[in-house]
């Protein structure tokens, strides 16, 4: 298993040619086409590449520190390759990206012969890194386009390899302070850069990931998309009726790793397993009811609560794997979003923007899609996915768009490893899927096609 602060990050691959033509503008210079996708971190979305997390230690400090500022630089200079692969001299740039990882590992050869050998294993573990991005070479070969922000960005990246690479020779004493503001400050620029790739069209997902193995076969379990800087906080859930109690892990290292974890008691009991945590607060469908409850763990007081109005409830519209699912609380990019079906819709799946305040209804949208006949949904940039299962083979065929009022079917695998599934949500902060899968909590990664214009970078 990964180490937690691995968990979820942002690859970003720039695809262009022949294989996507059918969504390619009619000039293709005008814009880019671009893929991201979460990778693992620890509550966080990054703009990198993100290699494995080394397993040594090391006995000097200052190289441990050298370590990680070298696994920092090493993951914007691929997100910055990434990118640079939009521009005109795109197959000069590979070429150089590819001598400079040839040069490397004639370094590292040496390091391993001449050092000692707990230096050296550290050594091996980056030179692996760098062979995982070999493959990249010849797909990266393929694209061109042109962007000059880029430029200036690989430039810093290179100074900044070029006096890492220095210090890992000699290991001497070095401005740490300095050199990671640097990294900081470049880092904090790729990511302001990296924030108009917000939404896209779900392309991919990952296979499953497994946080732990606890609980019963039902429930469901997320972190909140609104949680400040340095919350990382689990929200745990068992069952999917008569029951109250909600458990809060303090990081996502808690929850894999030990029972340590805070109580809540919710005034009512909940129903089905479509709760949501969002902006310090749990939103759930009371049992028996059609009411939504906001409930303050703070305040560990009701906020609020209200009716969706005609939502069946009771086991009457569920998942196709039951469990009282009738109404699914989700939340986006866009906020907090409710899936239901109504009888006036003939037990097709409604979805409701609703107000996180007040839990008023904003826009509803019908669509044609039976409710039973879905095995779970999740929404992601204002569309609603929908699996055509929950047990066995397991896809993502059915989508709505709320911006258009249309639908249509795609053919998306998601792996269904412990073969039941009764929650899937997604996570617009660590853009990623969290799942319930047979007393599993697993995340998937998704990969987004986004397409931006020139002049927004």
């Amino acid at each position: 298993m990964q180490p937690a602060s691995k968990l979820l990050s942002l690859t970003l691959l720039v695809l262009m040619g022949t294989e996507l033509t059918q969504v390619l503008p009619a000039n293709p210079e005008e814009s880019w086409q671009v893929y991201s996708s979460a990778q693992d971190s620890e509550g966080r979305c990054v703009c990198t590449v993100v290699a494995p997390q080394q397993t040594m230690c090391s006995r000097d400090a200052r190289t441990k520190q050298l370590r990680q500022l070298l696994e920092k630089v090493q993951n914007m200079t691929q997100s910055i390759q990434n990118l640079d692969q939009r521009t005109q001299k795109d197959l000069q740039y590979v070429q150089r990206m590819e001598v400079q990882l040839r040069g490397l590992e004639s370094k590292f050869k040496q390091v391993e012969e001449s050092h000692k050998q707990n230096i050296a294993k550290q050594y091996k573990a980056i030179k692996a890194k760098m062979e995982e991005l070999r493959p990249m070479i010849p797909v990266l070969e393929e694209y061109k386009a042109d962007a000059k922000l880029v430029m200036q960005f690989k430039e810093e990246v290179k100074n900044l390899t070029s006096v890492l690479s220095e210090l890992q020779e000699e290991i001497g004493a070095f401005d740490y302070e300095e050199l990671h503001n640097r990294v900081s400050n470049l880092e904090e620029r790729l990511r302001a850069c990296m924030q108009k790739l917000a939404c896209g069209k779900l392309t991919g997902i990952s296979d499953a990931i497994t946080i732990k193995t606890s609980g019963s076969r039902y429930g469901s379990w997320m972190t909140d998309p609104l949680a400040p800087d340095g919350d990382t906080r689990v929200w745990y859930m068992d069952g999917y009726h008569n029951n109250r109690f909600v458990r809060e892990y303090k990081s996502m290292v808690d929850f894999m790793y030990s029972d340590n974890f805070t109580s809540h008691r919710l005034p009512h009991p909940w129903s089905g397993t479509g709760q949501v945590v969002y902006n310090g607060s749990i939103y759930f469908n009371k049992f028996q009811s059609n009411t939504i409850i906001k409930f303050d763990f703070k305040t560990a007081t009701i906020s609020k609560s209200g009716q969706l109005d005609n939502a069946g409830y009771n086991n009457r519209y569920h998942y196709s794997w039951g469990g009282h699912s009738d109404i699914d609380l989700m939340v986006d990019e866009g906020g907090l979003w409710a899936v239901y079906a109504t009888n006036q819709n003939a037990g097709n799946i409604v979805i409701s923007k609703i107000n996180p305040l007040t839990l008023q209804v904003i826009k509803s949208y019908t669509t044609n899609h039976p409710k039973r006949s879905a095995g779970e949904a999740f929404m992601i940039c204002g569309t609603l996915y929908v699996t055509n299962g929950y047990s066995g083979g397991t896809k993502v065929y059915y989508a709505f768009h709320t911006n258009s009022s249309t639908y249509e079917y795609i053919d998306i695998p998601l792996q269904n490893k412990y073969s039941h599934i009764s929650m899937l949500d997604y996570n617009p902060r660590d853009r990623a899927l969290y799942a319930w899968n047979n007393g599993h909590q697993v995340l998937y990664n998704v990969t987004l096609f986004h397409v931006i214009r020139s002049e927004e970078l």
